[in-house]
Parts: C-alpha cells; sequence; structure tokens
C-alpha cells in the first residue's frame, strides 16, 4: 500500500515517493525523479526525470522542475517560479548533459522568481518574489531585482540584528566592545581633530588585539558586489574603513549580526573561526584589512557548510 497521496486527476509515475509526500490535481511526475518525505507538491506542477527532491519540501503551483535539477531539505519553491536547464536552448536540439542546478537546504523561491541553468542557490537563502536570478546566491543572502542582488542577509537580520558603528561612538567606549559572536569585538580608536584636519593613530602593539604581519586594502568594489564569504582557520583580521562605508556580516553558526562600517576610528576585530561576509560598499568605499599571518591558502574555508562541519568537529 502506498504511504504517499496522489490526487486522481495527478499523474504520479515515479515509485521513489517518500513517506507522507502529497500529490496534487493536474500535477506529473516522471519516472526518474525521486521526491522525499513529507513534500507537498501543489496543482500543476511538472517534475521531470533527472530531479531529486529532498524531504519537507514545499512546491507551489505551476511549477517546473526540469531534469538537471536538485532540491535540499526544507526548501520553499513559491507559485510560478522558473527554473531552466538549458543556456542556449534550440527546438529540438537537445544538449549532451542538462546543466545541474543545485537549491540547498532551507533556500526559500518567491512567487514568479526566474532560475538561470547551471547555479546554486545557497543554504536558507531567500530570493526574492519576481527576482531573475543570474548567478550564484550566497548561503542566508536576501536577493532580490532583475538581475538580482544581495540586499541583506536572513541570518543577520533575524538573529542579532543590525548595528551601526555611531553607537560605539555615541558612548565613547574605550574598551572594546562585544558583538555577541564568537570573540568579535568592535574598537573605538582614538582621533585627533584639529584645524589642520582628522588623524587616527593605529599602533600595532597596543592599538590592536594583535601584532599584524600583512595588510591590504580593498576598494573600487560595485555597490553589488560582495566580497569574503569565508572564514580562516588561524588567521585573526582587523578591519578599518577608511573611507565610505560598507556592510560586515560576522556569524559563528549561532550567532550573527551586521556592523556597518562608515568611520576611520571604528574597528572590528574578527578571531579566526568567524564566517565574515562584506558588502554593501559605497562607491568611494575602501576597506583596511590587518592580518596576523601572511597569506596561506589552505587557512580559508570558503564554504559554509564545510565551515558548519569544522565548527561542530572543533566544539566536539
Amino acid at each position: 500500500m502506498k504511504k504517499y497521496f496522489v490526487h486522481d486527476k495527478g499523474i504520479c509515475e515515479s515509485s521513489d515517493i517518500g513517506e507522507d509526500t502529497c500529490i496534487w490535481a493536474f500535477s506529473h511526475v516522471l519516472p526518474g525523479a525521486k521526491i522525499g518525505t513529507g513534500c507537498n507538491i501543489c496543482d500543476h506542477v511538472f517534475i521531470e526525470n533527472d530531479v531529486i527532491i529532498g524531504d519537507r519540501v514545499t512546491i507551489k503551483n505551476g511549477v517546473q522542475i526540469w531534469d538537471g535539477i536538485r532540491i535540499g531539505n526544507d526548501v520553499f519553491i513559491g507559485p510560478n517560479v522558473t527554473f531552466t536547464n538549458d543556456k542556449f536552448p534550440r527546438s529540438k536540439q537537445l544538449p549532451e548533459r542538462f546543466l545541474r542546478t543545485v537549491v540547498e537546504d532551507g533556500a526559500s523561491i518567491g512567487a514568479n522568481a526566474t532560475i538561470l541553468p547551471g547555479l546554486r542557490i545557497g543554504s536558507k537563502a531567500m530570493v526574492g518574489a519576481g527576482a531573475v536570478v543570474t548567478q550564484n546566491v550566497p548561503p542566508h543572502a536576501i536577493v532580490t531585482g532583475n538581475p538580482a542582488r544581495i540586499n541583506g542577509y536572513v541570518h543577520a537580520a533575524k538573529r542579532d540584528g543590525v548595528i551601526d558603528s555611531r553607537t560605539y561612538l555615541e558612548q565613547d567606549r574605550r574598551e572594546p566592545s562585544l558583538l555577541g559572536v564568537g570573540n568579535c569585538k568592535v574598537w573605538s580608536l582614538p582621533r585627533f581633530r584639529d584645524l589642520r584636519g582628522d588623524l587616527v593613530p593605529v599602533e600595532f602593539e597596543l592599538g590592536l588585539p594583535f601584532v599584524p604581519c600583512r595588510q591590504f586594502f580593498v576598494f573600487g568594489v560595485s555597490g553589488h558586489k560582495v566580497r569574503g564569504e569565508h572564514a580562516h582557520k588561524s588567521c585573526k583580521q582587523f578591519l578599518i574603513a577608511l573611507n565610505g562605508a560598507l556592510s560586515v556580516v560576522v556569524d559563528d553558526c549561532n550567532h550573527a549580526c551586521q556592523l556597518r562600517l562608515d568611520n576611520p576610528n571604528i574597528g572590528l576585530y574578527i578571531p579566526a573561526g568567524i564566517w565574515a561576509t562584506q558588502y554593501e560598499f559605497s562607491q568611494d568605499a575602501i576597506l583596511a584589512v590587518y592580518a596576523s599571518e601572511r597569506y596561506d591558502p589552505d587557512d580559508y574555508i570558503r564554504s559554509y557548510d564545510e565551515y558548519k562541519e569544522y565548527i561542530a568537529k572543533n566544539k566536539s
């Protein structure tokens, strides 16, 4: 006896359907498709053969899931979302293989969004209604528009909020302040002002939480571009916006927050083992980064899934 439900006006040719999944009227699932447990496949959904869908997925009305698409667990796909799998479609001319599009666990895609082929929608990302996604979407990112651009991060906005650096200036803090994300701290650097202009000294052995052995500058970043999106195993960093402004999201898997750096006498200390992302650069932004270690590509963790595994392993 089947442990899943198919409406009498639905067609399900696959036998690889998980328990408690519902397939509603006028939907059609081809024989090669694999669908997990507890899914809700609403009316007028078409699912092709080379498709794998995880557990507890909701696919609303009017969606087509084509060959090559992989959908993780707990994903929400809104009504009339359009997936594609061929960059250069021609009638009666099929590619050797269709491009693979991956929607990772917990992501949500709003109504009428269009997803170009071969992309990855990161875990718990949020794609806004009507967005046209032309590039990979990072984990937790909120993207909207055509073409879709990042305008926020779900985990920072919902878990711990957005912090304005002016909060620290107004309180005239002499001691560094914990952000509540790992051991990340906001430092208020001394600023001297007179008729000739302003001066902010940085004393390596006194004014910073470590003695840097490397420094680099990030500038000329378009407003919709994203930097960072990685963690370090050993390297510690100290960030200062020398000019303009940018937003920094820090995340330790349990807590996250976003800090707006827009003043050269505010610094952000990011210890090793913190996932960090920089975005919302103003056109004139210049970011100075002091690093505790020399450049080592093996020190980087560039996948958020790998980062979560790294944190779990080092906590045990």
